[in-house]
Parts: structure tokens; sequence; C-alpha cells
């Protein structure tokens, strides 16, 4: 008898796309080996190349969403994608510990939209120390990076700081050069995971891709290290399966 897949749970935005949020999320888990739960947070009208608006899910669904699926589910590993406000969040976060106090947290925090529309336009540094003690990971670009910690004019150093209240994968996208490399900074440590930057390997949601295929690879019970290596692998693959902005899924090879 097969053995059953690990479960995890995203908890993000419905992209009608299917290229970023929830419905990317639950792609990337299937498809590497983990049976996907989706927590709508956000309804948005959008494609891959244009947002025009956002409806927020209330507070109180997204927790019924929730509690509905882990009164028949056992789930460990969590990511958090959109969400309304970051105190929001906090609530969120702190209400789910409650639920199970042994979760593993990745937080991909959405601060824009690649179409250009914003949804967190300060970030208090308080508020996000608070958040950050409670992830096991954090997944910010380098431009989110810095708005999240806008005392440093850089993001490694920024993400560098960070990371003393919880792991900073921080991506490389956003650089230029023949190479992307993300960066992991964890318990006084950083490590690097490069990639060729491919010449049509933008692709719509690319960062969500990345952070649920690194929570797959925790739910399946690879250390942190090893688990952003492999979803760094993952998001390379996918952003060179097409030269068009919505990218394919297909199963890491063996």
């Amino acid at each position: 008898m097969p053995n059953k897949r690990p479960l995890a749970l995203s908890i993000a935005g419905f992209d009608p796309s299917a290229g970023a949020g929830l419905l990317a999320d639950i792609k990337t888990l299937e498809t590497n080996g983990v049976y996907g739960l989706g927590v709508c947070t956000a309804l948005t009208v959008q494609n891959d190349v244009s947002f025009e608006r956002v409806h927020w899910v209330p507070a109180v669904e997204i927790r019924e969403q929730i509690r509905i699926l882990l009164a028949r589910f056992k789930v460990d590993f969590v990511k958090i994608g959109l969400v309304e406000s970051l105190p929001q969040l906090l609530e969120l976060v702190g209400w789910l510990k409650v639920q199970n106090p042994r979760l593993q947290l990745i937080w991909d925090p959405v601060l824009k939209a690649s179409a250009g529309y914003e949804f967190h336009r300060k970030t208090d540094r308080e508020l996000l120390q608070a958040l950050c003690v409670e992830m096991a990971l954090i997944t910010p670009n380098q431009p989110e990076m810095l708005r999240l910690w806008p005392d440093e004019k850089a993001a490694d150093v920024a993400a560098q700081v960070v990371s003393a209240f919880c792991p900073v994968l921080l991506k490389g996208g956003h650089q230029d050069g023949a190479v992307s490399t993300d960066v992991l900074f964890a318990n006084g440590k950083w490590h690097s995971f490069s990639a060729p930057r491919l010449p049509h390997g933008e692709k719509h949601g690319s960062g969500c891709v990345l952070s649920a295929a690194v929570l797959a690879q925790l739910a399946k019970g690879e250390k942190l290290v090893e688990a952003c290596r492999l979803g760094k692998d993952y998001t390379t693959s996918f952003l060179a399966s097409n030269d068009t902005l919505l990218g394919y899924h297909s199963s890491p090879k063996k």
C-alpha cells in the first residue's frame, strides 16, 4: 500500500490566472508530492499582467475555513501569503499557534503585486519583529526586504538583521547579472543557492512558487537548508518551462 502524502496548507489570495497565490501554491505542493489544502484570504481581479482590485475575505471567515480543515486533518506546515493587514496577520498567527503549537509557518510577504498594485505601504518595526519570531522562515525578495526593514540601505544587510528573529530566505530575482542567487540567513550563518538567469525566466508568481516548494520539502521531512536548495531547483525548472509569464509545473527529475 503506498504511503500517504504529507499535508501542507496555503493561506493566500485567489489569482484567477492561477499564476500566483493560492492556486500556484497548490499546484506547487501537489507537483512536489504533498497534498495541498487551501484557505482563501482575498479575491482578486487580475491576470498575469494587470491588477484591478481586491476583495478581502473577513478575518472570521478565514479562521472558519482553517478551523474545519484542522478539525479533520493534522497539519504541521503552513504557508501564508497575501493578507489584508499585518496586524491581522499577527492575530491569525497567534490563533494558529493556539490550534497547533508545533506549526511550522512560512511567510511570503506579498507587499506589492507584480502588476504594480500596493497592498502594504508601511511596516512597523515592532510588529515585524513580533511576526518574525513566530515564523520558521520568511521569503522576501530584495525590494520587499527593504520595505520590511527600511533601517538598512542594502537588502542583504536588512535580511541579516531580521534573521536574528527568524530565518530569512532572500530571493535574488531582482538582481542584475548572469546568475540569480537566493541567500538563506539562519542561525548566524548564510547559505547561497544560485542558478543561471534565464533569458525568458520572468514568471508571474515565481515568489509564491519558491516559498511553496520550500514548504513542500519541509513537509516531506527535509531540513531547512536542503529544503531551500530543492525549492530553488524546482523554481528554476518552473522559470525555464516556457517563454510566457505563466510557468508550467512538472515533477522534479529523480
